[in-house]
């Protein structure tokens, strides 16, 4: 029997052609994650001091930190406060074996607050000395994964001296590397406060392009948010789309600036700090206007550095007490870093900025407590959400629903990028395959595995038939 309507082919047309229009513009602000490796850290210095091989030695120094102060799973348990020794031990063994293999994930050569103010003709020259690096670190294979370059503001009394050196930088460097730049490149904006900023700085970008012969698109930014104005502006609302859709398609990331917007704010620098109450509102703002547009967020950094107060004099050595002062010392600035990383993970923060070689060891060590702690029972939740294929299921006493199937899967594949996890323990956990994590997508998984039930079952029918 034929069923009645009101709505007629037409009428179902007409209204799914405007919905088809309102998609399209909604993908097109909100298209999800790019899936590609993000960096755990941004780790930055002043340019006079940048050379090609900056990073290795910065892992250098990170590696020494930690086997002196860390030598053993005990010393970084109580250095960070890891209360179980068997994670205490995983953890030890792994952050050792990132420090020796790939420490820094992100320099930023900085001509900004790591650099100061200088001559213009020192400047200059210190510009083109940092592209010569550059090129050569990419000719001997010396440059982290990801790398770039801050450059001033471009506000009324400093956008000349930005610019200058931002094209001096970028022209130098291609014509010293025929034409290439280093992979994972960008550049880094801080202190904006109008969407004005951005337009001006991918403009200028895009000139470069033109100019020197690159790629459309081979110049990408990152910006900084460390103003009121970058949270809330005239209009009452968040300018940070506004900021996107100014940025014509090159903006990669958005980086908290813990301590300006913090000063700006009028919070005395006692008060200063990354748990501050004002930065979690922040980031939460950071957090909803710019979720699904596949801009990565960073966090900011912890200013406390874990800078030893004694040094032996060139053939001497410290005393008993020294260097029990130097351990105290660093335990205290390692706890504190770690505990703003952890609070940075808890909140959805999977990058933050490190000022100091020896960070580098907390920021690997509380990523893999933050993975590590509680992976099993995440695997097996996984597990059983992927068998009941995407019906509701309760484990323990957790309830999960499909928003929460791809947050576990976000779970271990963050922990993949981290070097937390490795693939074989997430599918020995999980019961994803590696074809399906290279996916990176909980949905598709549903439906290949139910495509690949329905199959079977059409098969075996097939066959008692």
């Amino acid at each position: 029997m034929t069923q009645e309507t009101s709505l007629s082919g037409y009428d179902l047309e007409a209204l799914g052609g405007q919905l088809r229009d309102a998609s399209a513009a909604f993908t097109a602000w909100y298209p999800g994650e790019a899936g590609s490796r993000q960096p755990v850290h941004t780790v930055y210095g002043g340019a006079q001091l940048f050379r090609a091989e900056t990073a290795a030695r910065l892992g250098q120094l990170a590696l020494a930190a930690f086997r002196e102060y860390a030598p053993g799973p005990a010393d970084l348990a109580a250095a960070t406060g890891i209360a179980d020794d068997a994670l205490a031990a995983r953890v030890h063994a792994r952050v050792a074996a990132k420090l020796e293999r790939e420490a820094v994930e992100d320099f930023r050569i900085d001509f900004e607050d790591g650099y100061g103010v200088r001559p213009d003709d020192e400047e200059d020259a210190q510009a083109v000395a940092v592209a010569g690096e550059l090129a050569r670190g990419m000719k001997e294979g010396s440059l982290p994964p990801f790398i770039g370059i801050r450059v001033k503001p471009v506000n009324e009394e400093l956008r000349p001296r930005a610019t200058r050196t931002l094209d001096l930088v970028i022209t130098t460097l291609v014509r010293e590397a025929e034409g290439a730049l280093p992979e994972s490149f960008v550049v880094t904006l801080p202190k904006i406060t109008m969407a004005g900023h951005v337009e001006y700085f991918a403009a200028a970008l895009a000139l470069l392009e033109e100019r020197l012969g690159l790629a459309h698109g081979a110049l990408r930014f990152e910006i900084m948010v460390e103003t009121p104005q970058s949270i809330i502006d005239t209009s009452g609302t968040s300018p940070l789309l506004r900021f996107i859709e100014a940025g014509r398609g090159r903006i990669t990331a958005a980086h908290f600036g813990t301590y300006d917007y913090t000063a700006l704010l009028g919070i005395t620098a006692s008060q200063q700090r990354m748990q501050h109450p004002a930065c979690d509102f922040a980031k939460h703002v950071m957090q909803v206007s710019l979720s699904g547009t596949g801009v990565w967020i960073s966090d900011g950094s912890t200013t406390v550095l874990p800078v030893p107060p004694h040094r032996a004099a060139k053939g001497g050595s410290l005393t008993k007490q020294q260097q029990a002062e130097n351990r105290a010392v660093v335990h205290g600035a390692w706890r504190l870093h770690y505990e703003d990383v952890l609070h940075s993970l808890r909140g959805g923060f999977y990058q933050g900025w490190d000022l100091h070689p020896a960070q580098i060891v907390t920021r690997y060590a509380a990523l893999y407590t933050f993975f590590l702690t509680g992976v099993e029972a995440a695997g097996g939740r996984l597990r059983n959400f992927l068998d009941k294929a995407a019906q509701a299921t309760l484990v323990g006493d957790v309830f999960d629903d499909a928003a929460t199937g791809q947050g576990l899967l976000n779970f271990f594949l963050r922990g993949i990028n981290s070097g937390a996890l490795t693939e074989e323990e997430v599918m020995e956990l999980s019961g994803v395959t590696l074809d399906e994590l290279s996916g990176r997508s909980f949905t598709r998984i549903l439906a290949g595995r139910r495509g690949s039930a329905g199959e079977a079952v059409d098969g075996t029918v097939a066959t008692s038939a």
